[in-house]
């Protein structure tokens, strides 16, 4: 079951128009959300956001923040989910061929979920070599529709036998995973770029700034070399890293700042 434009129904019977820039030109944002007991976590940043990324690109979001989460919940509930990963995609929706989005948009709006998926071991990662984050893009600020960056990095990360790579931004400094923000600690400190390097505004990054002492700031590769942890950040949680190029991370296994704020992340998700 799907919320679409505001109505509930089965996905096979749910259509999006063949002209929706969406789907033409990756005109649109989406927010992956994890839910838990029935509802969505971190609504009101996910929210937040949202609305920023659709002030960005000038689309409309439509619908009133609590009409969405009410439409989240009764997809979980549709299909029989308590611990869930939701899927909320907006896009400008039908244009006319070519780059200039129409006068008026009728944007697309389009609600999904999946069972949670079990916690991921920790990561093998490698620094792509085929793509570079662009620090100077408004899109690298949002969450936008157009993830190809992401997915030639995931695909070089497979190829060369690990399960994520770290992106580089055009200074050749860390900015995130292909999924994830990043946070290192060194010399019993934790560290992760700064949005301004190209890391994306994550709502679980926003979350681990409040719950422990972070200094943001520029951060060479080379640093790994220092890293007694490395771990990466998502709406779905945390996963730390164990190597990156072949390289163990500290002892290549969860180390004590990860387990603190997984375990603080855990007990704030389970009070809702």
């Amino acid at each position: 079951m799907l919320w679409l434009d505001g109505r509930l129904l089965p996905a096979a019977e749910a259509g999006i128009a063949t002209n929706d820039r969406g789907f033409t030109l990756g005109d649109g944002i989406f927010e992956t959300i994890k839910a838990r007991n029935g509802r969505p976590l971190r609504w009101a940043r996910h929210l937040a956001r949202l609305e920023a990324g659709a002030a960005t690109l000038g689309i409309p979001v439509g619908w009133p923040g609590d009409t969405l989460r009410a439409a989240m919940e009764a997809v979980l509930a549709a299909n029989g989910l308590d611990a869930a990963v939701l899927r909320l995609t907006l896009s400008r929706g039908p244009g006319e061929r070519g780059l200039l989005p129409p006068d008026r948009a009728t944007p697309t709006l389009l609600i999904a979920a999946n069972p949670l998926p079990p916690p991921a071991k920790p990561a093998r990662a490698v620094i792509a070599e085929t793509v570079r984050r662009n620090a100077h893009s408004p899109l690298a600020r949002i969450k936008s529709l157009s993830y190809l960056d992401s997915v030639l990095a995931r695909m070089e990360a497979a190829r060369r036998g690990a399960d994520d790579a770290l992106l580089l931004n055009g200074a050749g400094r860390l900015t995130e995973a292909t999924a994830a923000n990043l946070f290192l600690a060194i010399a019993d400190r934790l560290h992760t770029p700064p949005v301004a390097e190209g890391a994306l505004p994550g709502t679980m990054r926003a979350e681990l700034l409040e719950l422990a002492p972070v200094e943001e700031r520029p951060i060479d590769a080379a640093e790994l070399e220092k890293a007694s942890e490395l771990f990466l950040s998502s709406s779905l949680g945390l996963r730390p890293v164990a190597s990156v190029e072949g390289r163990a991370i500290g002892t290549g296994e969860p180390g004590p700042a990860f387990r603190r704020l997984q375990a603080e992340i855990e007990e704030r998700e389970r009070r809702g």
